[in-house]
């Protein structure tokens, strides 16, 4: 008799936690704050295994502190100011984070043969987008030939942890920081049971999983249209990450000529072309944030063939004499429907 009481308490027991977890309703909780120099937001569902989900908010700050910390040019403590500082033949053995970014930074370099360049600094700096107080300034030819030989991703090696500048470099990853701290505000999530969230910094985003009712998340691309902040397209994203490069925003004009903050390693320049927009989906959004940026270095009609040749998912948007077109590489048309 005992054992049937105990067996019939214990299936109580059970019943009323299975109605518990059956009974548990889903929230969506959002939370915000600066970074990097601009804003990020979280949004989540929260899960029945997460007791006090507003607590992540400390964990997400934390991570990204410590993105900036390693890897910002405008903090002159952080680990790449370190390394920036250093003498050329210097090596530095540095952070796994930063070993990871500056190997992907790396292979882009690679592959568009220096037209995206992990050390374009020097010019970076030049032209006033860089830290320090900001001169609407034109350099005048012989500064850019002189930044220019401090350029060259060929002269960077990275070996295991250990970095070496074979010459003078200054080492920028604001195309593809930013993204990398995404990646890591979605493992914190991840790592706390979170299955369905929405992670943006400063444009570049992160889905995972499903709302409740099981649609997917829906991403916006901004329209460029100065002044305005309208969507251009509007597509579903699960469990992939979106980043998108545009000269339209971070500019300055001189005498009647607008300079972008976006510049061509090869020239030394800002870039000149018609592509005023190129979004990226990738798996991670480190790769999509700096592929995004090359492709937007590249231009109009390179920028599609390299897209096309590697696979990658990039929408590209050109200005015309009557607005904007689309231009869809084959790996994003899927995204369009």
């Amino acid at each position: 008799m005992r054992n049937k009481l105990l067996i019939s308490a214990l299936l109580l027991v059970l019943l009323a936690t299975l109605y518990r977890c059956s009974s548990f309703t889903p929230e969506l909780v959002s939370f915000s704050g600066p970074t990097m120099g601009t804003t990020y937001t979280v949004k989540f569902y929260t899960t029945n295994n997460v007791s006090d989900p507003w607590a992540l908010k400390d964990d997400v700050d934390a991570a990204l502190v410590k993105v900036n910390k390693l890897m910002s040019t405008y903090d002159s403590s952080s680990e790449l100011s370190e390394f920036n500082k250093l003498p050329a033949g210097s090596s530095l053995v540095i952070s796994d984070e930063m070993a990871y970014v500056i190997d992907k930074a790396l292979l882009i370099s690679q592959m568009t043969e220096g037209e995206y360049d992990v050390t374009i600094g020097p010019l970076v700096n030049l032209w006033g987008f860089g830290p320090g107080n900001r001169e609407d300034r034109v350099p005048s030819e012989a500064e850019i030939h002189a930044a220019k030989e401090r350029v060259g991703y060929q002269s960077l090696l990275l070996d295991g942890k250990r970095l070496t500048k074979e010459k003078d470099l200054y080492v920028d990853l604001s195309s593809i920081a930013k993204g990398y701290g995404v990646d890591e505000v979605a493992q914190v999530l991840i790592k706390n049971g979170i299955e369905s969230f929405l992670v943006e910094v400063g444009g570049e985003i992160s889905s995972k999983g499903e709302k409740p009712d099981g649609s997917p998340w829906r991403i916006a691309i901004e329209s460029p249209v100065a002044g305005h902040e309208m969507a251009e397209r509007i597509i579903e994203l699960s469990d992939m990450a979106i980043a998108t490069s545009g000269d339209y925003r971070n500019y300055f004009e001189k005498n009647g000529v607008r300079y972008s903050h976006t510049i061509n390693p090869v020239t030394g320049k800002p870039i000149t072309h018609r592509l005023v927009s190129v979004t990226v989906v990738d798996k991670t959004t480190t790769m999509a944030d700096g592929l995004a940026t090359a492709i937007t270095v590249l231009g109009p009609e390179k920028g599609l063939e390299f897209a096309n040749e590697h696979g990658i998912a990039a929408y590209l948007l050109v200005k015309t004499d009557f607005g904007f077109e689309e231009h869809p590489a084959d790996a994003f048309k899927p995204y369009l429907n």
